[in-house]
Formats: C-alpha cells, structure tokens, sequence
C-alpha cells in the first residue's frame, strides 16, 4: 500500500501538488498529529511515527489516477468535460448582492437561497483577509456568506499592506476539520476543480466528514496566480497602471484589472505563466467537471454569470432559485446565448486538457532521460 511517503516522491518532487490541503484533512491519523500543512501550504509530515500508513491519503490525492474509474462512475462523467445537464447564464436577483460580489454573483446568492431554506447550515468559502490575501472559511450566517463574496482588492488601507502575498487559491478543504467540531450536518462546498475532485473521492470511499457536504459548487479556474511583490511589479509594467489605481481584479477570458478612474486594464492569460503555480500546468480540469453546479464569467456578458449543471441535484436547486434568488439571462435578448457560452467553456475545457497532455509528455521524457 501506498503512504504519504509516495505522494512526497510521486507528486511533491516532481512539482504537481495542489496544496488543496485533501490529504492532511482526510487522513485518518489527523487526530494524532501526523500530518500538517507547511507556511507554504504544503503537506508534511509533523510527526512521521503517527502515521498509521492507510494510504487514504494517497488515494485521494486528484493527481494520484488510482480512484479514477470509480469517481468517474459516480459522478456519471463522460467526455469531453464532464455530465452537462443544462447550461444557463444568470445572476443575482438582489443589487446588493451583486455589488459585492462577483460575475453577478450567482455562487453568493445560490449560498443564500439555500441557507434561508435551511438546506444548509454552513458553506465552506474564502473570505478577503488582506488586499492580497484569501483564506478558507467556514461560514455559518448569512452576514458571513456575503462577506465572502466578491474576487476584489481593497486598496482602502493603503499601500503599506501590499507587501501581503495575495493568491487566487485557498486550501479550503482544510475547512471541513471545523464542520466536525462545530457538528454542521448540511454544507456547501465551494472551491476549484482539484478540491471538487478530492472531496468526490472522499465519497467514493465513504470517509468521514464528506458525507456532511451536500452541494459541491466548482468554480472555472484556469490555475492558480501567485501576486507576490515581484508579480505585482511585472503587472504594473505589462498593465501600465499602479496598484493604488486599483479597484478590483477579475478573471475571464483575461485578467480584468478594474481602476478606480473607470479603465479596465485587460491582460491575456497566456502573458501570466509567471505568475502561475507550476502544479496547475499539469491541470486537466477547467469547468470543475465534478460538481453539481459549475459557474464562472467566461463567455458571459458583464456582470453575469456561466452556470452548468450536472448533477440531478445541482439542476433541481438552480431551477428552484430561479425567480427567487437567481435572475435568469433573458433568451429574448439573445436565443443563442447558452450555447454560446457552452461552446466557449469548451473551447477553453480543451486548451487546459491540452496543455496538460503536453505538460506531462514533457515531464515523462524528462523522468527518462534522469532515468
């Protein structure tokens, strides 16, 4: 069987963890201090003669293949991107919700509608801790699920605390230790293709708290960027624009950086590789193809939001919250318009996969030639 000392070989030397955070939560020896999470969001050992060796952090790990076939069969996965029940755009019905959050606010205001209905009493969520700083969190109020809206800078505090680290990633499956101690029943889970993944393999093996999450919600993610000080310069000049300028970031089909004037400086993806974590280029899943509702602004109009279903489930509470909390696209504006959408998340599904085929060809020759 296979131990934690495999993930170090197979997937932390060669560069390809998520630090989604799955194998230290999950490990049935967390209890006794076996393993951590570093400063640098890394798994680790802290004390390696607790380790009881079940391999369940192996299995889990979304870049280890041993639970494919199974997660697969679960979620009834088929290709090219996942089960596709409907694709619909969308956003909150509640200006305020709107203005604070992001893509017009779609994830916030499903949060709510399903708080208020008492299907959930928790969403593990990110919440803003700094102008570049993002941190899992368990929210428990509806005052909390909106504080955790929005992908935005605060510049209010000035320039003195942009020497955080900010990134677009947050461990929050970490998150699911306090849904234990606080005894929640019904979560939410929001979070990036990699921890939809490890959370649907946690399912297939049963493993307590996963059963506590009800609603997996997954977001587009093109990979995760890193805002550390150099970062931050080498935007500025490629940008032409400071930080103090700064409003909000967005990310679509290009990094939107919002200033405070009104311009949107708009950068494209492909010139931010600096600035992505490696692991993330080994990736193969953009549109989160686990969930039970994907969501993310590309192909959208501004201030909407790309919403796919596909589970049973995660259509039955889009179509309940239509109306409600959700404002749907009007198809009179444009008929076309989901499929439009639809086919532009492929297009963009197909690049990740892609890349990551070539990304990995690479790194076998690599491990051939070192061999």
């Amino acid at each position: 069987m296979k131990t934690f000392f495999n993930l170090i070989q197979e997937v932390q030397k060669p560069g390809l963890c998520h630090h989604c955070g799955g194998c230290v939560t999950f490990c049935t020896a967390i209890n006794y201090g076996a393993l951590e999470l570093g400063e640098d969001g890394r798994p680790r050992y802290k004390d390696i003669e607790k380790c009881i060796e079940c391999g369940l952090c192996y299995s889990i790990c979304p870049e280890v293949g041993e639970l494919n076939e199974e997660t697969r069969r679960r979620a009834a996965w088929s290709a090219p991107m996942g089960r596709i029940l409907e694709t619909s755009v969308a956003r909150a019905a509640d200006p305020e919700v709107r203005a604070v959050a992001t893509d017009g606010g779609v994830v916030t205001a499903l949060l709510l509608h399903l708080f208020d209905l008492g299907r959930i009493d928790g969403a593990i969520v990110t919440r803003q801790t700094g102008p570049f700083q993002r941190q899992p969190w368990l929210a428990t109020t509806r005052e909390e699920i909106l504080e955790a809206a929005g992908f935005h800078f605060d510049t209010s505090a000035g320039m003195s605390l942009f020497s955080e680290v900010y990134s677009t990633y947050s461990p929050s499956i970490v998150e699911l230790e306090d849904v234990s101690r606080k005894h929640l029943n019904r979560v939410a889970f929001v979070g990036t293709p990699c921890q939809i993944n490890a959370l649907r393999r946690m399912e297939v093996l049963d493993i307590v708290p996963a059963g506590t999450i009800k609603f997996h919600l997954g977001l587009f993610c093109t990979g995760n960027f890193h805002f550390g000080p150099e970062q931050r310069r080498r935007l500025e000049e490629i940008g032409t624009f400071t930080w103090d300028e700064v409003r909000k970031v967005n990310i679509k089909e290009e990094l939107m950086i919002h200033l405070h004037n009104g311009d949107i400086r708009c950068i494209p993806l492909d010139r931010l590789d600096f600035m992505k974590r490696y692991a993330c280029r080994y990736c193969d899943d953009y549109a989160a193809e686990f969930a039970d509702l994907s969501f993310g602004g590309i192909g959208a109009p501004e201030g909407w939001t790309t919403v796919i279903a596909r589970s049973p489930l995660g259509r039955a509470v889009l179509a309940d919250a239509r109306g409600k909390g959700l404002e749907p696209f009007s198809h009179k504006d444009n008929p076309r318009l989901a499929d439009l959408v639809l086919a532009t998340v492929m297009t963009w599904s197909e690049k990740k996969k892609h890349y990551a085929r070539h990304m990995h060809r690479e790194l076998e020759k690599s491990v051939q030639v070192k061999g």
